[in-house]
């Protein structure tokens, strides 16, 4: 059996295999899951606890544009929340239009859509195992 395929057959029901996201900075490789469900017309707060509610977290700028490329259908085309705040402006956050692609930032208190993902850490020797489950003093 594959790698990929042995990640797909951990996949529950209503999850899809978005697919690789390469490690940066020394983190390991992770397959990206796109968890069931969706959430609307909720500030960032609101969006991570429900995340983290769901299984999972908010997906990263990398992991949005990972979605858009493989997982697109699954989405409204409308603007998704991300789990990166800006790095120069504390009080705005990342999301990705996902009728566009395009990547930018809204004030926390806006209100968005959210979906949850769960990582599938890759394993050095190729091997995979899930990535611990997000709790809610880790996502504030």
């Amino acid at each position: 059996m594959s790698r990929l395929e042995a990640v797909r057959d951990t996949l529950r029901e209503g999850e899809y295999y978005a697919g690789l996201i390469l490690g940066k900075d020394g983190a390991p490789d992770h397959h990206l899951i796109l968890l069931p469900g969706e959430i609307d017309d909720v500030t960032w707060a609101t969006a991570r606890d429900w995340a983290v509610r769901a299984g999972g977290e908010l997906p990263n700028r990398r992991e949005l544009a990972l979605l858009f490329a493989n997982q697109k259908e699954h989405f409204q085309r409308v603007w998704y929340w991300s789990r990166e705040p800006s790095e120069t402006r504390s009080q705005l956050v990342w999301g990705e239009n996902f009728s566009s692609g395009i990547q930018t930032m809204y004030g926390r208190q806006f209100h968005g859509r959210a979906r949850a993902v769960r990582r599938v850490i890759q394993e050095e020797g190729g091997s995979s195992a899930a990535a611990p489950e997000p709790d809610a003093a880790s996502a504030a």
